[in-house]
């Protein structure tokens, strides 16, 4: 018996599920994993942390009482030197712990924790990165609170709610561009005692050749120019205008440069300039050491 069959009745209906990964939720849930394995060793060990708050409150207290006889009109038109070097002691200390950022990696990188990472099934190794900047980035808005808040007990008063704001922005954007240096430089020194050794050589001359502890008119000619180049005084001198003024905006002068005045808009710009081309210049060697 012959019999007709109709493939088209006799065809079953196949339900092809593809299932798309979840790129950018991936890396989130990457980012999050090493960001919290971060703060897990940071609470195992906060003795940087506590480091990183109590030298910044004794350079207040002590940097505060030797020159608080100093001639008026010295630094400025504040006679409290602790209000005058709030400022310098916030944006140091994000400084400070910004350049300390690729030490955690590098530590991962010779103890052979990174390899681990690198041949793991991630969905972007940039992970890596993202959770340093992200960790770094929060311990230093946290140092900051916490120093605004000991120099607000010290006699050097307290912004208003926006200027806590601007100044949480400074720091971020200062922090940010540093982060990205200390990361690039992580990955491309041999180890850790020569990062260690470019963190020394660079932290205090930054820190003198800037406004932190002497406004641009107390210091030569040539220091003046060295200062107004540097990315630290175009974070220190916006906080410090904050603390000065309780009423400003981004058309105020808050530096006078060699070349003209900068306003409080201009150092903001800078300092996301800095930030902008620090995150560039370390683009092809982490695509490099993570490829």
């Amino acid at each position: 018996m012959k019999t007709d069959m109709n493939w088209q009745q006799l065809a079953l209906p196949i339900v092809v599920t593809e299932t798309t990964p979840n790129f950018l939720g991936e890396i989130i849930q990457e980012t999050l994993a090493l960001t919290r394995r971060l703060f897990i060793q940071l609470q195992r060990r906060p003795s940087s942390l506590v480091a990183g708050i109590i030298q910044p409150v004794m350079w207040l207290v002590l940097f505060g009482a030797l020159f608080q006889n100093a001639p008026k009109g010295l630094f400025g038109t504040t006679t409290n030197y602790s209000q005058f070097l709030a400022a310098g002691v916030i944006v140091f200390t994000a400084f400070a712990g910004a350049l300390n950022a690729g030490l955690p990696v590098m530590f991962d990188r010779e103890f052979g924790f990174l390899n681990r990472l690198l041949v793991a099934p991630l969905a972007s190794r940039f992970s890596i990165v993202f959770a340093s900047t992200i960790f770094i980035i929060s311990q230093s808005l946290l140092q900051a609170a916490i120093i605004v808040g000991a120099a607000a007990f010290l006699g050097a008063g307290l912004p208003n709610a926006v200027g806590l704001s601007a100044i949480a922005l400074i720091v971020f954007l200062l922090a940010l561009g540093v982060t990205a240096i200390s990361l690039g430089l992580a990955f491309a020194l041999p180890g850790h005692i020569e990062l260690i050794a470019v963190i020394f050589v660079t932290n205090l001359p930054l820190l003198f050749a800037s406004t932190a502890l002497a406004p641009l008119s107390f210091m030569p000619s040539w220091l003046q120019v060295i200062a107004t180049l540097n990315p630290l005084s175009y974070a220190i001198e916006p906080i410090r205008y904050l603390y000065l003024h309780s009423n400003w905006g981004l058309n105020d002068v808050v530096m006078q440069a060699f070349w003209g005045d900068v306003s409080f808009g201009g150092a903001l710009l800078v300092l996301l300039g800095f930030a902008m081309v620090a995150l560039i210049s370390i683009q092809p060697q982490l695509r490099r050491t993570l490829a």
